[in-house]
């Protein structure tokens, strides 16, 4: 009987610190599962460090290691699915060139998967992360699936193995620009969930940035919720309603207290504020929306390659 085939995606960028020991682990633990052939691919956004070069090291000692390489940093959505629609494998693993994530978390996802789940996912129960930058993390999950018309999974990060029914779906949807997450939540099946505790970054430091996160964060709402533009409609109407009563007491009072009542510039200047950057905000939601689908009527590809290491 044939051996099943597990392709390991990583998506890397400036991670020299880092790409030794990954390969090492992710070795390791197909070493302890020999029943199973694996494939071990990167997908290098232009690494301006010395990750290119060590990934032609490992790859030209080590058959099971290939890597795509980009001819610029496209970003980690676009190069994460790029590697995902190449997949040829039984099954697919996302898992991440920081080592935050246990490896040894892998062999469970395998154990589900023959159990017959086309879906595991990793959950993130506990980390060593910044303990504000988790408890930021967890709100806007819970945030997402308040407001998610396809409902979406708390602190699942995309580590987690993928059945290729599940990615044979996936290669269907014409989407530049899509949230991963939230298509596993609209459409898999058979999902099993397994809890891990996240590990510290312990070598190198990560590129992401808090413009970077938050675009991601926005993809998430935008591709997974049309609340914040029907909440736009329902503020708009409660504003104007309160401003209606407003100026009805105002004119009432006016009238009731003509010679002593007066009604000041300060209420003006804040309602004019007030308004103006209630204005502004909604303005701004609807403009993502605009973007995204900008983006999306572009048709540009997701990644252009380079080249390919160790594909033949």
């Amino acid at each position: 009987m044939d051996k099943k085939t597990i392709t390991v995606i990583t998506p890397c960028y400036n991670e020299e610190a880092n790409i030794v020991d990954v390969c090492r682990e992710i070795r390791n633990v197909f070493a302890e599962i020999p029943d199973y052939n694996y494939e071990h691919v990167f997908i290098d956004n232009a690494s301006t460090d010395g990750t290119l070069a060590l990934l032609r090291g490992i790859a030209a000692e080590d058959e099971h290691v290939k890597v795509i390489v980009c001819v610029k940093n496209f970003g980690p959505v676009r190069s994460h699915y790029h590697a995902l629609r190449e997949f040829t494998g039984d099954a697919m693993i996302y898992y991440m060139c920081d080592l935050q994530e246990p490896p040894s978390t892998i062999k469970e996802f395998v154990k589900k998967w023959e159990e017959g789940y086309k879906i595991v996912l990793g959950i993130k129960k506990s980390s060593r992360e910044n303990p504000i930058m988790f408890q930021i993390r967890r709100l806007y999950y819970r945030v997402l699936q308040w407001m998610s018309e396809t409902g979406h999974f708390n602190d699942f990060m995309s580590f987690g193995l993928y059945d290729k029914a599940f990615i044979d779906v996936l290669k269907t949807i014409d989407d530049p620009y899509p949230y991963f997450r939230g298509q596993v939540a609209e459409f898999g099946y058979d999902i099993a969930q397994v809890p891990y505790a996240q590990n510290e970054r312990k070598k190198g430091k990560s590129t992401n940035n808090l413009y970077s996160l938050y675009g991601h964060a926005m993809l998430g709402f935008i591709n997974q919720s049309k609340v914040p533009l029907r909440l736009a409609c329902f503020v708009g109407f409660s504003v104007a309603l309160l401003s209606l009563l407003i100026a009805f007491v105002y004119f009432v009072m006016k009238l009731m207290y003509w010679d002593t009542f007066q009604m000041g510039i300060a209420p003006l200047v804040i309602g004019l504020f007030f308004f103006s950057s209630v204005q502004l905000f909604f303005i701004g939601i609807i403009g993502e929306y605009i973007g995204a689908i900008f983006t999306h009527v572009k048709k540009k590809p997701m990644v252009i390659e380079r080249e390919r290491i160790n594909f033949d």
